[in-house]
C-alpha cells in the first residue's frame, strides 16, 4: 500500500496539522467564551457587552479598534459601577439614527460609524444624557455616560469602574 503522504513530508504535514488544530481551538474557545455578537442598525455595526470580568476584559480590548466606543457607569460619592441595558440612539449631522434606540446589554458598547459629528443619547431608566460625538478617520474616539446615584441601584452585573 502506498503512503498518502512522503515520508519526507511527514513532519511537516504534522507541524501544519498540530498549528492549524491549536490555533482553531484557541479561536473558538476565545470567541465562544467571551464574544458578545457583533449587531447591525440602519447599516452600521456595533457590539456591546461587558458582563463578567472576561467580557469585560474582551471589551477593553477591542474598543481601539472600532471608531466610536461608549462606556456607561452610575456614579455615587464611593465610586462607580458599570450600568447595563442601556438605550442608546446615535444620530447624524443632519438628525438621522443611525442607531435607533439599541440596547447595549453591558457598560461598554463600540460601533463602526464614519468620520463625522453625531449626537448620542444614551438612557436609563427614564434618566438620557447626551453628548457630542466627533469621529475622526484612524483615531478611535470613547464617549462616557455616568448618571448620579440612585438611577439604577439594582443595576445586574455592575462592575466598579477603576
Amino acid at each position: 500500500m502506498t503512503p498518502l503522504i512522503s515520508p519526507r513530508a511527514r513532519p511537516l504535514a504534522a507541524a501544519l496539522l498540530c498549528g492549524a488544530l491549536a490555533f482553531g481551538a484557541l479561536a473558538t474557545s476565545a470567541q465562544a467564551a467571551f464574544n458578545p455578537p457583533i449587531r447591525m442598525s440602519h447599516g452600521i455595526e456595533y457590539m456591546s457587552g461587558g458582563i463578567g470580568s472576561d467580557e469585560a476584559k474582551l471589551m477593553e480590548t477591542v474598543l481601539p479598534r472600532w471608531p466610536a466606543s461608549f462606556e456607561f457607569a452610575i456614579k455615587d460619592h464611593q465610586g462607580a459601577d458599570f450600568a447595563a441595558d442601556v438605550h442608546v440612539t446615535v444620530r447624524d449631522g443632519r438628525g438621522v439614527a443611525l442607531l435607533d434606540n439599541v440596547v447595549a446589554g453591558g457598560p461598554f458598547m463600540v460601533a463602526r460609524l464614519e468620520p463625522g459629528s453625531y449626537q448620542v443619547e444614551a438612557t436609563l431608566r427614564g434618566q438620557t444624557l447626551k453628548q457630542p460625538l466627533q469621529v475622526v478617520f484612524g483615531t478611535p474616539t470613547k464617549a462616557t455616560f455616568l448618571w448620579p446615584a440612585g438611577t439604577d441601584m439594582a443595576a445586574a452585573g455592575t462592575r466598579a469602574v477603576q
